[in-house]
């Protein structure tokens, strides 16, 4: 499950921009392809799997190979920059498909950047790999770089090591000025609104740690919400100017909404009876439907708020961008999280959002 390690926006002065990362990817000229050695070297590596030429006539005019990466954003534009960091055994298991794991990779930095309404610009990819398995890193690069060529993002540079398995991507997006979403715009009255369903993410993990007994079937479909998310990049765009805040979901509806709530120093109110449960999450128990719903994490949905005067135009983003949203709650003047069932009555939550330092 992600953490965020550090998200910021900053504005774009000038007509260019220059990323500067930790030895960034490039191919030596003293170590060419195939330099007397029985193994590839890490500037083969970055060369296969890693090196592309950048689009022309897009934003970046300097990619993998230099000191640092050259971007060109739109004048007015402001820049918004997120990075998570997966870590084998702590975000995913040993063995993941690799292509499975450089998709998720991605998204869920990508999921950061719809959640601010950005559109995708540019990435950086750190990698500490435990050997140079070039059959791994084929279908890890193929995982990647579909899931980028999908929303138009190019690969500028970054590092690789050899240790435990742990990647670590930042990404770059813009905004025009004065347009992002952020957490602390919510207002007292808002709607609260998630993207999507909620919940299949966690029910697969805990059928894979063998807490509860899934049938393969269910497995396999729950199991690809948390090896394969989508980022709503479309639904956070058609958001600007509706939305008073939003969030991604990475460890938890309650936990990450309550982000929200702490920067616009209000409360809300849930109602547990409308969440929208995950196909496969809907057909368990109605605790654990709670439970998950509320606390999964590693959904990578959108969490939002916006004015009810603004509902038909919340709905029409959702129709736009191909995602179906779920109004589940509304913003209070108190400090304070509250969850109910249609009937107002109180609901027990047994469980918290990830955290990984108070996590196990």
């Amino acid at each position: 499950m992600s953490a965020r390690f550090y998200q910021t926006a900053i504005v774009a002065i000038g007509r260019f921009l220059c990323v500067s990362v930790n030895r960034v990817f490039t191919k030596s000229a003293a170590c060419p392809l195939g330099y007397n050695s029985p193994m590839p070297s890490e500037f083969d590596l970055i060369a296969r799997y890693f090196t592309r030429p950048a689009r022309s006539g897009g934003p970046v005019l300097l990619g993998v190979g230099d000191d640092g990466a050259l971007l060109a954003p739109t004048p007015g534009e402001t820049l918004v920059i997120s990075t998570d960091m997966l870590v084998e055994g702590r975000h995913f298991f040993a063995g993941t498909d690799p292509e499975a794991l450089g998709h998720k990779a991605l998204a869920v930095n990508l999921s950061d950047l719809a959640a601010m309404g950005a559109r995708p610009l540019a990435f950086t990819l750190a990698l500490a790999l435990p050997a140079a398995d070039e059959a791994w890193l084929e279908k890890f690069s193929r995982g990647l770089f579909g899931l980028a060529d999908a929303h138009a993002i190019e690969l500028v540079g970054g590092d690789t090591t050899r240790g435990p398995l742990n990647i670590c991507i930042t990404v770059f997006g813009i905004v025009p000025a004065q347009q992002a979403l952020r957490r602390d715009g919510a207002v007292s009255g808002d709607d609260v609104w998630v993207s999507g369903t909620l919940g299949d993410a966690r029910l697969a993990l805990e059928a894979l740690q063998r807490k509860l007994s899934l049938s393969p079937a269910a497995l396999h479909a729950a199991a690809l919400r948390l090896h394969r998310p989508e980022p709503r990049l479309a639904l956070g765009l058609a958001l600007r100017g509706i939305a008073s805040a939003a969030i991604d979901l990475s460890d938890g509806l309650l936990g990450d909404l309550g982000h929200i709530l702490e920067r616009s120093s209000l409360g809300a109110v849930i109602d547990a009876d409308t969440l929208p449960f995950g196909e496969t999450l809907a057909s368990q128990p109605p605790a654990i439907r709670r439970e998950f719903a509320l606390n999964g994490g590693d959904d990578y949905e959108l969490c939002f708020t916006a004015a009810p005067a603004l509902r038909d135009s919340v709905q029409a983003a959702a129709r736009q961008s191909g995602v179906s949203v779920t109004r589940i709650g509304c913003i209070t003047p108190e400090s304070s999280l509250r969850v109910t069932d249609a009937g107002g009555d109180a609901v027990a939550v047994i469980s918290r959002s990830f955290d990984h330092f108070g996590n196990p």
